[in-house]
């Protein structure tokens, strides 16, 4: 490379004797370099792989375009910086700066690379088994975190910082650092658990213990995000998801949420007909499930009625409400046609004289039903 470089050099001592003018035409040399092969992705490369089925190498070549264009300019100018010959200062840190530029673009293309063979990969569950949809973000964060921290310290290493000190300095930052945020470090650890452990995934409703229900549209490093049925976006930090009795009704077997309408008919109402009504009611509901079927159960005798429940499927647990109000809505109307009464408590009260020796009036109540 050096030699290759040297030759370069004499060329262009050759061609122009001027240092500042030698500088131009390196630039304009790579310049142009960048534009030939920029035209050779885009025109040729580019064709040629839009012809396979394949859709990787169409994002491989999109992701590192850009950094390979940009990295052969930034030589150029560190080429041309290095021709100039500034004083060692400024040169130090016009080569630096450089140097940090292109870390930046490739870091980020390297990102985006290690995010996508993820993406692949976790479509594989018969090689890949820890990497699912699930466990993702853990290790799309992970990898991001590696990547920063390789980009980091080459920087330091671009910019010739001794990094023993800053080591040792870190040690005693650290420790002083999990005191003052021990709040933080137990939602970012909590937070690595509950992406490995996946009691829920993005799009289940979860109910949490202290009552608050709503879709997760996030999990991050330290915290969860639920937006409730009202359009109000929750925050809980992942230490109190991660210490906290959680209902998934969106987990189990299947998606699908089972909703309960209970309903009293009044003693000396023919069960079977209430029965078949209900079965009926639900049976022909366009949002309620086919499969599980609808089911009707005789519960309890009650104080007041004879207590019925209907149990039916939807398909996903935010249906809850509309259907729950819309099959009592239709059961209430149908009692009404089918002339099936639903009972509500009434009391009779009932003053019995006592004997001509006892002035006391003994009174008692009855539920009439």
């Amino acid at each position: 490379m050096n030699f290759e470089k040297e030759q370069l050099l004499e060329l262009l001592a050759q061609i122009a004797p001027n240092r500042y003018l030698q500088a131009v035409l390196i630039i304009l040399l790579f310049f142009g370099l960048a534009k030939i092969i920029d035209v050779i992705i885009t025109r040729v490369i580019k064709k040629w792989i839009e012809k396979t089925n394949l859709k990787l190498d169409d994002q491989v070549l999109a992701i590192f375009h850009k950094p390979v264009f940009l990295s052969i300019i930034l030589f150029g100018l560190a080429l041309a910086t290095e021709r100039l010959e500034f004083k060692e200062t400024i040169n130090f840190i016009t080569l630096g700066g450089l140097k940090t530029v292109a870390i930046f673009f490739w870091a980020a293309a390297a990102a985006r690379f290690l995010k996508l063979l993820l993406n692949l990969v976790s479509h594989d569950d018969s090689r890949f088994k820890l990497i699912q949809d699930r466990t993702l973000p853990l290790f799309s964060n992970l990898l991001i975190l590696l990547v920063t921290g390789l980009s980091i310290y080459i920087i330091f290493l671009v910019w010739a910082i001794d990094l023993t000190a800053w080591v040792a300095s870190a040690g005693i930052l650290g420790l002083a650092i999990s005191f003052a945020a021990k709040d933080t470090l137990a939602n970012l650890f909590s937070g690595v658990f509950i992406m490995a452990d996946a009691p829920y995934k993005i799009g289940d409703f979860i109910v949490l213990d202290s009552g608050e229900r709503g879709a997760v549209t996030n999990i991050g490093i330290r915290s969860t995000r639920l937006l409730t049925r009202d359009d109000v976006e929750i925050t809980v930090p992942n230490s109190i998801m991660g210490n906290t009795k959680i209902t998934n009704e969106a987990g189990g077997r299947h998606e699908k949420f089972r909703i309960r309408v209970k309903v009293g008919v009044a003693y000396g109402s023919d069960i079977d007909k209430v029965q078949s009504v209900l079965f009926d009611v639900a049976t022909n509901f366009p949002n309620v499930c086919k499969i599980p079927k609808p089911r009707v159960r005789f519960r309890a005798f009650g104080d007041s009625s004879l207590d019925h429940e209907l149990l039916c499927w939807v398909n996903k647990p935010v249906l809850r409400g509309k259907v729950s109000h819309m099959l009592n809505t239709a059961v209430y109307k149908r009692f009404l046609e089918e002339g099936i009464e639903i009972p509500f408590p009434q009391r009779d009260v009932h003053i019995q004289s006592a004997s001509a020796d006892n002035a006391d009036i003994d009174l008692y109540e009855t539920d009439c039903r």
